[in-house]
């Protein structure tokens, strides 16, 4: 009989695999991509705001934190390389019930992303271009998207291959620029070292700007999902993870050093397009080319989340949490069609009502519970010797790591406001709600549901 509790999945090898397609270089872009995403464009005066002229602080802050969780994924990605992701490592850890809560989080937090992102894709950046209504553009452009992902992971991430060059190259014009100003004598160097706002002294301003600067870094949750789809993952897994984390980490203190010395900390928090304020400042770059750029992180973000959320719910499908109508792949490409169909609805419903808004600021908050179940479960699944092929072992971070990581969750929680708290505990109860009605149904069901999981019918 089926109950709550540490109860192993069933093994689905028998069932559909997904096509292992991604290399280590590809998953590296793919990780880099995904953090190197459309917020970026939007962080750094965001972060000023918070912490005053030395942005770069948080944002290396943010980066030590990132890095403590990422050693937890690490280990659990290369253990246990399926999709599925947090949901798939606390079924593990703690059962169903705590599967599919944390399942339901990230898929959550995934699809409110994704639906952020495409209406910011027909807002501001395009008007620079065309106007054309926000809903239509989100529907066509989540449409498109939805296309690419069913096509295959190898198309999807080789388009991200060329976007992400493009988001780098942007950013690096940001630093170049900011070191030009500095040259010919316009910029400022002290405010580097001007940590704190009137309101906040200078720790409380590290910690609300590293909050902000965290979900910056938090896209090495979305790689988790395709670690079924990569070759040799216990080898290229962590190799991609941290590098395109430094790389990364990087990127975003030269980009806030740059922005620092080249824009006035107050006009840099008032404006919701930073970076442009920047090229503005130094001259010789035309914004709409700016513009295009940002256009293009947006996609390429959207694209990856997109792709994260189709198969954490082909994931949850296949360990039972969700209906297994979501496990269907396309014969020829394997491709979970159904899940990328069902999570492509509903961005376009939230896109569609003008809801996200309301949602986005908990996404955050939502990331930390999964991230805080994932420390957890890394320290519980310790004695389980995991998915290995034969002699194959898998990355092992220091335990010192995923303890420290879950402090970094507990410690940025605080510092999330109480009507954020209000709305993501809401998405938290009704994923409990959901979780306890599939326990339920599990129940009644028995333990031959797993039988036809596995495809042993």
């Amino acid at each position: 009989m089926a109950r709550l509790g540490k109860r192993q999945p069933a093994d689905t090898r028998g069932g559909p695999a997904l096509k292992r397609a991604l290399t280590t270089p590809l998953l590296y872009f793919f990780i880099l991509g995904d953090v190197l995403g459309a917020g970026v464009y939007v962080l750094v005066g965001q972060v000023a705001a918070d912490a005053g002229g030395a942005v770069w602080v948080p944002l290396a802050v943010a980066l030590l934190l990132a890095m403590l969780t990422a050693g937890s994924y690490a280990e659990l990605a290369t253990k246990y390389p399926r999709a599925g992701g947090a949901s798939h490592y606390a079924t593990r850890a703690f059962g169903p019930f705590a599967g599919f809560v944390a399942g339901f989080c990230m898929l959550a937090a995934g699809i409110v992303s994704v639906a952020a992102l495409a209406r910011g894709f027909g807002g501001d950046y395009l008007s620079a271009f065309v106007t054309l209504p926000v809903g239509l553009v989100a529907v066509l452009f989540l449409a498109l998207l939805a296309l690419v992902n069913a096509r295959g992971i190898k198309e999807s991430t080789r388009a991200n291959v060329v976007a992400t060059v493009v988001e780098v190259g942007g950013l690096l014009v940001i630093v170049v620029l900011g070191g030009w100003l500095l040259l010919r004598g316009d910029g400022d160097v002290a405010r580097l070292g001007q940590l704190g706002t009137p309101e906040k002294g200078a720790a409380a301003a590290v910690l609300s700007g590293s909050v902000l600067a965290y979900y910056s870094f938090v896209g090495f949750e979305t790689s988790v999902n395709v670690a079924e789809e990569t070759r040799d993952p216990r080898r290229s897994y962590p190799r991609a993870l941290f590098g395109a984390l430094a790389t990364a980490g990087a990127v975003y203190v030269l980009v806030g050093i740059a922005a620092s010395v080249a824009v006035p900390t107050d006009r840099l928090a008032e404006s919701s397009g930073p970076l442009l304020e920047v090229v503005e400042a130094a001259g010789g770059v035309p914004t709409r080319l700016f513009s295009a750029i940002a256009l293009v992180a947006v996609a390429n973000g959207a694209l990856l989340t997109g792709i994260m959320s189709s198969r954490l719910a082909y994931g949850m499908a296949r360990d039972g949490l969700l209906p297994a109508a979501l496990t269907k792949v396309l014969p020829g490409r394997r491709t979970p069609w159904a899940a990328i169909a069902v999570t492509t609805l509903l961005s376009m419903l939230l896109a569609l009502t003008g809801s996200v808004a309301t949602l986005a600021s908990t996404l955050v908050l939502l990331l930390l519970v999964v991230f805080l179940i994932v420390n957890t479960a890394v320290l519980v699944l310790r004695r389980d010797p995991g998915e290995a092929d034969e002699g194959a072992g898998h990355f092992r971070a220091p335990t010192v790591l995923p303890v420290l990581g879950i402090a970094s969750c507990v410690v940025l929680a605080t510092q999330i406001e109480a009507a954020v708290w209000l709305r993501g505990l809401l998405v938290v109860a009704v994923g409990t709600v959901l979780a306890a009605f599939a326990a339920v149904r599990g129940t009644a069901g028995g333990t031959d549901r797993g039988a036809g999981r596995d495809g042993s019918e």
